[in-house]
């Protein structure tokens, strides 16, 4: 009963916080600005939409093609074609239930190409780390950049105690996990380390593997097609075709956030992206315009390649 109420928690509580983020924002809306949101979606330049989406669509094969890598050198025989349904299936399933793709990914390789669901998972969590590691890259550039701006966006509107509190609990926190994962005989924590040697022969593949620079050159053309595919749909709307190349990289930093920790940037993503826009005297119409432009065309892209694998991964594993 619990895990089924923790279960639909997971789902209910992002969607909840998505739907009163978009409700706050167009309540701040007036009826001219909202018909003008609308305007935007029906003048918007739609080939450099569909240019933004065949974009995202070869990162996303680019993805599953780099993940064979990891698996190979495990020891473990996989194929371009599952590896590449698994990571759409796992993107769907962030759509519903936060961070359940990773999972998702490792069952589909486990269940088709026998492959341990630890090591399987393992890659996907050196994966994300490496991703994570990208982020940052980008994060510093932009800071290094757009300081005035991030500082006038996160900086000044964040109470300095407020950090140093969230810095002390975050300290005491890893401190109390370090001991406990070390010292403690609890059974849980005896099956928590087991699993963690799993994941942590797949974590630590990248660094052993043959083809490591390989790997790292396709993760920088993954994370370039990502960065491409925002460039092109700021050309979607006159007020954000002529961005320069710190107004995108920031405000495509804030948005790669917004989807990571949250539930694929659900009403966020939109809402964070004309605030960030506003800097830039972009007016907030235009720039939630922009914002749900893209989310909405990212999205179906991701709806449409799930559901096709969720049909046609069974099929073409039918032996």
């Amino acid at each position: 009963m619990k895990s089924k109420i923790s279960k639909w928690l997971s789902i209910a509580i992002p969607i909840l916080l998505g739907v009163g983020i978009i409700v706050y924002q167009y309540n701040r809306f007036s009826e001219a600005q909202i018909n003008e949101i609308i305007g935007y979606f029906k003048n918007a330049n739609y080939y450099f939409v569909v240019l933004a989406v065949f974009i995202g669509f070869l990162g996303n094969a680019l993805r599953a093609y780099r993940w064979k890598y990891m698996l190979d050198h495990l020891g473990y025989e996989s194929n371009f074609q599952n590896n590449f349904m698994a990571v759409n299936i796992g993107y769907l399933l962030n759509l519903t239930v936060p961070k359940s793709g990773e999972i998702s990914r490792a069952l589909i390789v486990k269940k088709y190409n026998n492959i341990p669901f630890d090591k399987g998972f393992g890659t996907i969590v050196a994966e994300r780390i490496i991703d994570m590691f990208f982020l940052l890259f980008f994060m510093l550039l932009a800071v290094l950049l757009q300081f005035k701006i991030v500082k006038a966006f996160i900086i000044d509107k964040i109470p300095i105690h407020l950090i140093v509190l969230l810095l002390i609990i975050g300290i005491l926190f890893l401190v109390a996990f370090i001991l406990i994962y070390k010292y403690s005989k609890l059974k849980i924590v005896a099956l928590f380390k087991e699993k963690i040697s799993g994941l942590k022969e797949g974590l630590l593949s990248i660094f052993h593997m043959e083809k490591k620079w390989i790997y790292l050159f396709q993760t920088v053309v993954i994370w370039l097609s990502y960065l491409a595919t925002y460039y092109f749909a700021t050309k979607v709307i006159p007020e954000t075709s002529t961005l320069s190349i710190g107004p995108i990289l920031i405000s495509f930093v804030v948005g790669s956030i917004a989807i990571a920790f949250t539930n694929s940037g659900f009403g966020a993503y939109p809402f964070l992206t004309s605030k960030v826009l506003l800097f830039y005297a972009i007016a907030e119409p235009a720039g939630t315009a922009f914002g749900w432009i893209i989310w909405t065309s990212q999205m179906l892209l991701l709806l449409l390649l799930g559901l096709v694998s969720f049909l046609f991964l069974p099929i073409l594993n039918r032996k």
